[in-house]
């Protein structure tokens, strides 16, 4: 991407924070999206890693004892690891256009890295990128809004066939497995004409520490899944979900009749439940439980170097008035299966994509989720 320097800013709007979200594996599954790792053989794992920091940082500040907040955000802020050469060394004239005023747009990844350590935040032993070890299982394009009145979440199903730059056409997130992070905001860039500000990096321990550092989550499903193959059955209605069972809901996807798009929406359903139960525990108006929060989130979520402690402290402030019910989530427009080059493939409807990605370049979100409210993209309240 850009050097934050390049870009025209948003006065109010110039704060970065990061976020969070999921990412999933499945030990003997591999989907060819992307170069191998033969070292990895048998020690591969496939694990959903999800994360919420964003949504974490966005209300850091909730609560009063602005002093005690601050410092403690400051100081756990400090051990998130930052990702240097993080966007794409290309010309101006190459990236899509800066839009004056018109918010701050975060690419979550969640990867897929074939390691047997750590490879995102402080505990970190092996590193966040090696070609060909390791693939983006989840991408998320986080948008908020210029006013910080409102946040708009879209997933791009990690087999979405599109261009990826000096490779030719695969899924998306091989983009990762062949270049890193610049080659994956490089991608999307191109896919959707929007300027990335910032990019987050997670790790699955954060998000299995973060449901359970919260007492769990209570999510419903509505109606009884029965098991299919490696898939677990569940009984419809409200369940407490630990961190180690909420990670196999979110990497579910064979016993959902719509696969991984219908695997998206509960990865989206999750991070929702996620917001409400951190509201709602007292988490973010005590900063010793705020502290041991944003630990678990600095041991296993990676940032771009461009964005400072500072960054994420005022972007927080900013948004100290935002509630569950401001967050939007959706999947990008989809256009059918396929299956490419002996690839399971996942088309995006570009037609119908084009005025999303116009609206949330030009920071109009609210109006095209106003119009589209009742579209099966946006997630409802009920999620198989």
């Amino acid at each position: 991407m850009d050097s934050k320097d390049d870009m025209q800013h948003d006065p109010v709007a110039d704060q970065p924070a990061h976020l969070s979200l999921f990412d999933d594996r499945s030990a003997a599954e591999s989907d060819g999206s992307g170069p191998a790792d033969p070292a990895g053989g048998g020690r591969r794992r496939r694990t959903r890693r999800v994360l919420l920091w964003a949504l974490v940082a966005l209300l850091v500040v909730i609560g009063g004892g602005v002093g005690a907040l601050y410092w403690t955000a400051n100081h756990y802020a400090s051990s998130v690891q930052r990702i240097p050469n993080a966007f794409p060394t290309l010309p101006e004239s190459a990236q899509p256009q800066a839009v004056p005023h018109s918010g701050m747009t975060f690419l979550l990844v969640g990867l897929d890295a074939r390691s047997d350590v750590p490879t995102t935040g402080s505990e970190a032993k092996g590193p966040a990128w090696k070609e060909g070890a390791a693939r983006s299982d989840t991408m998320m394009l986080m948008h908020i809004a210029a006013d910080r009145r409102s946040v708009s979440v879209v997933s791009i199903a990690r087999d979405t066939w599109v261009d990826i730059p000096g490779h030719g056409q695969a899924k998306i997130n091989a983009a990762y497995s062949w270049g890193g992070p610049a080659l994956m905001v490089q991608t999307v860039q191109n896919l959707t004409d929007i300027r990335i500000d910032h990019i987050a990096v997670i790790d699955w321990d954060g998000f299995r520490s973060l449901t359970d550092a919260v007492g769990g989550v209570d999510i419903t499903i509505p109606k009884t899944i029965e098991a299919v193959g490696g898939a677990r059955h569940w009984d419809a209605g409200t369940q407490h979900m630990d961190g180690d069972t909420a990670l196999q809901y979110v990497r579910e996807r064979h016993g959902l009749p719509n696969g991984d798009l219908d695997r998206t929406k509960r990865q989206q359903n999750f991070l929702r439940a996620l917001m409400k139960q951190t509201m709602n525990s007292g988490t973010l108006s005590s900063p010793t439980r705020l502290g041991g929060q944003l630990q678990s989130v600095g041991d296993v979520v990676s940032v771009d170097d461009k964005l400072s402690n500072s960054d994420l402290y005022d972007l927080a402030w900013s948004m100290r008035s935002l509630r569950v019910g401001d967050v939007s989530f959706m999947n990008a427009p989809f256009g059918g299966f396929a299956t490419i080059d002996g690839q399971a493939a996942v088309k995006l409807d570009r037609e119908a994509a084009a005025p999303l990605w116009e609206a949330m370049r030009n920071d109009r979100m609210s109006e095209y989720l106003a119009a589209h409210r009742t579209s099966g993209d946006v997630l409802g309240d009920s999620v198989r």
